[in-house]
């Protein structure tokens, strides 16, 4: 199994983002994944920064995948994605139908994203035939799900593409056209003040009992726990995963990929550090955190 580091959730100052890519570039990893998922008009850095980061973690040795916006709004975030697209050099991961169509037209592979709609393997097959060449599913496809679809490939004689699973994080939840940081703050959309980048790990939110109840990050809202499936690692081996993806975060990230690269290492079941997946298994996700 490989290691992968997922796209940068979050919005950070300049100069912290490339920081921590440039350590990254000395982590165990296998596969890292850059670019903006979340919002277009976060631009602290722009497609030509990115694609110097690229080259920078690509020559240490490192596969470098450029991700797309998970909801695009405007002309102006589509051609962002164009950009990326005829980068010419690397690998892109479309998170919207719009990147998929860009790739189709020019015949180039991609990795479908965790916010593609692919929930059976009829609509991943007909993907694969656009160039989906690995499929990270949605946070919210558990072990059953994934089960299925390899019979249901496994009975149109096709087989799987590679597959890539979130293992640590925060799970991603939903998207909006509203962004809810701007909601919670008070402040209009499109006079945000980038207030995001105030929250380096978003924005946690309670309950009126004040009991943690999720983060809300620009358009995106997310569960409270970081989840962590490394005590899955036999069961994701087992339905065919063979990238462990790991979502940034802005302190500790190089202890946490340190600690799954020792888990790929040794035949020993690991100890859980972090929350549950419910989703897994097929209940909801913030099912069994106590386990």
């Amino acid at each position: 199994m490989k290691l992968s580091l997922g796209p940068l959730q979050y919005f950070w100052p300049r100069e912290r983002v490339l920081s921590f890519y440039r350590d990254a570039a000395d982590w165990p990893l296998d596969v890292i994944y850059l670019g903006e998922t979340i919002c277009g008009k976060r631009r602290e850095l722009r497609a030509r920064d990115w694609l110097h980061l690229a080259d920078e973690l690509a020559a240490s040795g490192k596969q470098v995948v450029l991700s797309t916006l998970a909801l695009i709004e405007a002309e102006s975030e589509l051609g962002a994605v164009q950009r990326l697209v005829e980068n010419g050099r690397f690998l892109l991961e479309a998170n919207d139908l719009s990147a998929v169509q860009l790739c189709r037209e020019r015949s180039l592979p991609f990795v479908g994203g965790p916010t593609l709609n692919i929930y059976n393997h009829r609509a991943l097959q007909l993907l694969i035939e656009d160039g989906l060449m690995r499929w990270v599913p949605g946070v919210e496809q558990g072990r059953e799900l994934l089960e299925d679809i390899q019979a249901g490939m496994d009975a149109l004689n096709a087989p799987m593409p590679e597959l890539e699973m979130l293992v640590w994080g925060r799970l991603p939840l939903a998207y909006s056209a509203r962004c809810f940081t701007a909601r919670a703050l008070d402040v209009p959309k499109d006079q945000c003040g980038f207030r995001c980048i105030e929250h380096p790990d978003g924005l946690p939110l309670a309950t009126r009992e004040g009991e943690p109840f999720m983060v809300i990050n620009g358009v995106q809202i997310q569960g409270m726990e970081i989840v962590d499936m490394a005590p899955e690692r036999d069961e994701l081996s087992a339905c065919g995963v063979r990238i462990l993806r790991l979502s940034p975060q802005h302190s500790g990230m190089a202890d946490v990929v340190a600690r799954f690269r020792d888990m790929l290492t040794t035949s020993q079941p690991l100890a859980r550090i972090g929350a549950c997946n419910g989703y897994w298994n097929g209940g909801p996700g913030k099912a069994s955190l106590a386990i």
